[in-house]
């Protein structure tokens, strides 16, 4: 049985409802001289049968064949025109909706320039408000069938997600290149979305993009990238670290050995040590092979370049100079001097 509203009103105490629907099951009675409220920020809009019969600013209507026309044909002449008749009335709201949240319910396929095909996730915030009641009505409450702000919202997402990732494509080669550009790319998206929100008589306000991500395992992989750049040379920084593990390993409570550093660690050292010695004997000083010039190291015995005797076997003195004279030589190979 239809509801009989003398009085059609509705008051939101929560401020959150874009479009309540009066009676929110079936349709209601009224009749000629039946009284219509509405608010501030609200405009009421007569609904029958899918179509829009008229729209209400605030303020107390009386309901007369004068402000409805269209309403005679559904009045019946017994009575004087004050029989009843089913209506339904939509009351939209004109304020302006923030902090609505937004986000890519699937992952967007994004072609990388640097790390080929990624997906992306973004979710953010957006404000919109309702300019035309009547083509709202007909476009959401009469052919969508939304009749709650939770499905007017979903719908306003999935255009929002559809249109970022069209815009993401034509305009950005890299995820690089994104982070820096989230308010170029929100008002670009603004502009995109104007025209879709237009059609249902409504206006996007605002649109804030809170972070554009690729999945966890491409951003691990994007911080490996970034900590081997600011390593920088790879050499210097083992040779860093190995002085670092030596220099912790002589604080401990009878060094390195004493503690058990790990054998892990001690394996890690003892093959870089070999290394960092043979380094710093290469940097002290030379021998020169009294043969060929060639420089030797210190504990060689011959020559590397032609085989001639060095170090040890130079043992005997020049008595002019005192460089070394290899054993058995007669004169001094660096002044001339003879030798014995």
């Amino acid at each position: 049985m239809a509801k009989f509203m003398e009085v059609i009103e509705f008051l939101d105490n929560s401020g959150q409802q874009m479009v309540h629907r009066v009676p929110e099951d079936g349709s209601g009675e009224a009749k000629i001289g039946s009284q219509l409220v509405v608010r501030e920020s609200q405009q009421a809009v007569f609904f029958r049968d899918g179509k829009a019969l008229d729209v209400f600013g605030a303020g107390r209507h009386t309901l007369t064949t004068m402000n409805l026309p269209l309403l005679a044909e559904l009045v019946g002449k017994a009575f004087d025109g004050k029989s009843p008749f089913r209506v339904e009335v939509c009351f939209v709201s004109t304020k302006v909706f923030t902090d609505l949240k937004w986000g890519t319910p699937e992952p967007i396929p994004f072609r990388d320039a640097e790390l080929q095909m990624i997906r992306l996730r973004s979710h953010g915030i957006y404000s919109t408000r309702i300019t035309d009641p009547r083509l709202f009505v007909n476009k959401m409450v009469g052919t969508q069938g939304f009749y709650t702000t939770e499905q007017v919202d979903n719908f306003l997402k999935s255009i929002i997600s559809s249109r970022l990732a069209d815009y993401l494509g034509e305009n950005y080669k890299s995820i690089f290149d994104v982070a820096s550009h989230y308010d170029e790319l929100a008002a670009g998206l603004k502009a995109r979305l104007q025209e879709d929100f237009s059609k249902y008589g409504l206006e996007t306000v605002d649109i804030y993009i809170n972070a554009i991500t690729p999945p966890p395992e491409v951003t691990a992989r994007m911080d490996e990238r970034a900590g081997m750049a600011a390593i920088g040379d790879m050499n210097q920084y083992l040779k860093f670290k190995a002085a670092n593990a030596m220099g912790d390993a002589a604080k401990q409570e009878g060094g390195a050995a004493g503690t058990g550093v790990g054998m892990g660690a001690g394996l890690g050292m003892g093959m870089m040590m070999p290394g960092m010695l043979s380094q710093a004997m290469a940097a002290g000083p030379m021998l020169a092979c009294p043969k060929c010039g060639t420089q030797n190291q210190q504990t060689a015995r011959f020559c590397s370049n032609c085989g001639g005797p060095v170090g040890a076997v130079a043992a005997v003195p020049c008595p002019r100079c005192g460089k070394p004279v290899p054993t058995g030589s007669k004169f001094c190979n660096d002044c001339g001097a003879k030798i014995g």
